[in-house]
């Protein structure tokens, strides 16, 4: 928290109930943000202080909380409420007039966009997630991968590179989304950046995130979200089990990643990249055992050409296979083709004969199925982002304003969530609408 003199922070007398600003209150004890108000403030200096910058900042953090769309929004919700005045730091003896004006926020907004300032934004971000991880022991065993769109206010490149209004870093991006054999293709365009995020499915917390240009594709930059979260966030990668994605992130790079570095286990749907109609492959060095795209394995009955799916037996992580047994010695019937059968009640499936098909959680399984429909906790918190924290109708020109107000929302999400841990309210964790006191 940004501290303000005691007597200026709780100087009234008469209220006895603080209703919505519990949750602003909340969120600015939990914010360790005192690193970046001495850097503020020590680039400040001896000049005019008209405006002090942690009234400022706890008021740019209250425009988060509250879903102000824009900082005219906030500046009119100041002059109204006396009391986020107070909760801010604003003198109380100025009253509406210690209402910075609207030129005064957009001068400490660039200054957070600075390198230096987003850097300590960044360390906030880092240091809230340590401290969730430490009070919840199994936050990061399940991770989940997904972007999304996040269009700029402009609805076209800037002509002017000197006009600072002007949007001068956006582009256009194009998602397409296809159903797994093909035959649909839903194209999505859009003017703006796009948010690339790593979160828990179980607690719908974001862990980590870039924002790039709306083009930038989304399977490299989630390969360097792990090997960044390994180096700055080891004990997040070591602690993942399972990580779920669409598949947008289909790639035989990052599967073979997760499992064989970080031995984490890849849920992410498959495209179909077969060729020429193909519909099963014969497993090699099996005679009667063929697999379709989605993993699905099967035997051939070798006397009456029968194509039965056969029993998952689970992973063998030792061997690096995938056990699969005879579904008529599992399921208990006859089988015609039984004495000529060359499969010994089972068949082992080494990983390695397709990376992108064979997953150490076998596609076909109901593990497999349970643990991908995990994948939507990852949309609802994107949702979060639009309907809660207003990014949905917004005001955001530039890619530096953009990563700095994403990672005011993400910070914002972590210090709530924290707070809440901290005084056993689980159940409100993850709003941001609801009094601390519900």
């Amino acid at each position: 928290m940004a501290n303000i003199p005691q007597t200026e922070l709780f100087c009234w007398t008469d209220v006895e109930e603080l209703g919505d600003l519990e949750r602003l209150a909340l969120v600015l004890e939990n914010l360790p943000d005192e690193q970046l108000m001495r850097r503020l403030e020590a680039r400040r200096g001896h000049g005019r202080d008209d405006y002090p910058i942690r009234p400022m900042w706890n008021s740019l953090l209250a425009s988060v909380v509250f879903q102000h769309g824009s900082i005219e929004a906030l500046r009119r919700e100041l002059a109204r409420n006396a009391q986020l005045r107070l909760i801010c730091g604003f003198p109380a003896a100025d009253g509406a007039r210690a209402v910075p004006p609207a030129w005064a926020y957009s001068r400490f907004q660039h200054r957070l966009c600075e390198r230096e300032c987003a850097a300590e934004l960044t360390t906030i971000f880092e240091a809230l997630r340590e401290r969730c991880m430490e009070q919840l022991p199994d936050l990061g065993e399940h991770l989940g991968g997904d972007g999304k769109a996040l269009a700029s206010r402009a609805r076209r490149p800037g002509r002017r590179a000197e006009d600072r209004r002007g949007e001068h870093d956006a582009d256009w991006g194009v998602h397409e989304h296809r159903e797994a054999d093909g035959t649909r293709t839903t194209v999505k365009k859009w003017f703006g950046f796009r948010l690339h995020l790593l979160a828990d499915t179980h607690y719908e917390l974001p862990l980590a995130f870039r924002v790039t240009t709306a083009s930038r594709n989304e399977m490299p930059v989630m390969h360097e979200l792990l090997d960044e979260a390994a180096e700055r966030c080891p004990r997040m990668v070591e602690r993942a089990q399972v990580f779920t994605a669409d598949r947008g992130y289909d790639d035989g790079k990052l599967l073979v990643k997760l499992w064989d570095t970080h031995r984490i286990k890849p849920v992410v749907d498959i495209r179909n990249t077969w060729k020429d109609g193909e519909q099963t492959a014969r497993v090699v060095g099996t005679e009667n055992v063929v697999y379709d795209y989605r993993g699905t394995v099967s035997c051939i009955c070798p006397d009456t050409g029968t194509q039965r799916e056969m029993a998952y037996g689970g992973f063998e992580a030792d061997r690096e296979t995938l056990k699969y047994r005879c579904p008529a010695a599992h399921y208990g019937f006859d089988c015609a083709g039984a004495e000529q059968c060359p499969l010994a009640r089972a068949t082992r499936i080494p990983l390695s004969t397709d990376r992108r098909v064979f997953t150490p959680i076998a596609r076909s399984s109901y593990r497999w199925e349970t643990l991908y429909r995990s994948r939507s906790a990852v949309e609802r918190l994107n949702g979060r982002l639009d309907e809660n924290f207003g990014f949905e109708h917004h005001t955001i020109r530039g890619l530096p304003k953009m990563r700095m107000r994403v990672t005011l929302a993400f910070s914002v999400m972590l210090a709530m969530a924290a707070g809440r841990v901290s005084e056993q309210r689980y159940t409100l964790m993850r709003s941001l609408v609801q009094a601390n006191s519900a």
